[in-house]
């Protein structure tokens, strides 16, 4: 068995049997062909047989040329991923590739969207419901997260007892820290809106945000329709509800706000947390410069 046909193997089983991205069917492949290519293996068997050692070399190897710890990360995922379908072709017992535990990757934040395309998902969500009343509320619940920077958790948690929403309101963070977030006229109009049109009876210690039929909210629910409305803008996959509480983030601190203010209006517990966001503006404003600067348009 040659090389190419190992490949087009493995391609073949992510493009047709996991149904997997163009964009990770070649990565993956990459991935699996400079695993031949430096170890020199020709059959499934080889491939099988490979050792935690041989696959940290590998790896090694590839980070002397640079490779980034995200990027490393990913081409471990990648053979593993191989070194597993190899396993199962050379009808091996156990399937899973030799324990390696990949480079530590510090964790990031999701990437903002636009204010326009913040309040368009939310619209969106309302359009593409089953009903109008779960559009209603799938819509409060978006503005919620953007328009006051709450989690999704937060947002879940709110119960009938706090109808009708005024200027302020007291959330429960993480740590069962408090803080009062403002609201928005448009957000406590949502939020009426949704409870009018609820047809479920909204006690004051049951849930504000009803599934279906009847029960709490979950948080798979709205992530669902929001990427169904991402789909429809023709968004990218990071346009999710957790989003829209760094782009509140993203977007006040660019109009100006300190981080003392961002950071209650976040509910974080040290000013550590909310220093990050400079970075993201930071990083918006120079590809806003970019975009803008006559060289850049040359």
């Amino acid at each position: 068995m040659s090389k190419a046909d190992l490949l087009e193997a493995w391609h073949n089983h992510l493009a047709l049997g996991r149904r997997r991205s163009p964009h990770t069917v070649r990565a993956y492949g990459a991935a699996a062909e400079r695993l031949l290519s430096s170890t020199g293996f020709t059959s499934f068997d080889d491939v099988a047989d490979v050792t935690a050692m041989q696959l940290r070399n590998h790896l090694a190897s590839r980070r002397a040329d640079g490779l980034s710890n995200a990027s490393a990360a990913r081409e471990l995922s990648a053979l593993k991923g191989f070194v597993s379908f190899a396993r199962a072709q050379a009808g091996r017992e156990r399937a899973e590739a030799p324990r390696l535990r990949g480079p530590r990757i510090k964790k990031g934040l999701p990437r903002p969207v636009t204010p326009d395309d913040a309040v368009g998902l939310a619209d969106t969500v309302g359009e593409l419901a089953a009903t109008e009343w779960i559009g209603a509320r799938d819509r409060a619940v978006l503005l919620l997260l953007y328009g006051a920077g709450m989690r999704i958790a937060e947002a879940l948690s709110l119960k009938g007892g706090d109808l009708p929403l005024g200027e302020r309101l007291t959330v429960t963070g993480k740590g069962g820290k408090q803080r009062v977030v403002p609201l928005l006229p448009v957000i406590r109009g949502a939020v009426a809106t949704y409870a009018d049109k609820c047809p479920w009876r909204l006690t004051s210690d049951g849930p504000l945000f009803r599934g279906a039929k009847g029960g709490a909210l979950s948080q798979g629910m709205v992530q669902k329709a929001t990427a169904q409305a991402r789909k429809a803008l023709g968004l990218p996959d990071t346009a999710t509800p957790h989003a829209l509480r760094h782009s509140f983030a993203t977007h006040l601190l660019g109009a100006g706000a300190d981080l003392r203010s961002l950071q209650e209006l976040l509910g974080h517990a040290s000013l550590g947390s909310t220093q990050i966001y400079t970075k993201v503006d930071a990083a918006s404003l120079l590809e806003t410069y970019r975009n803008a600067h006559p060289r850049e348009q040359d």
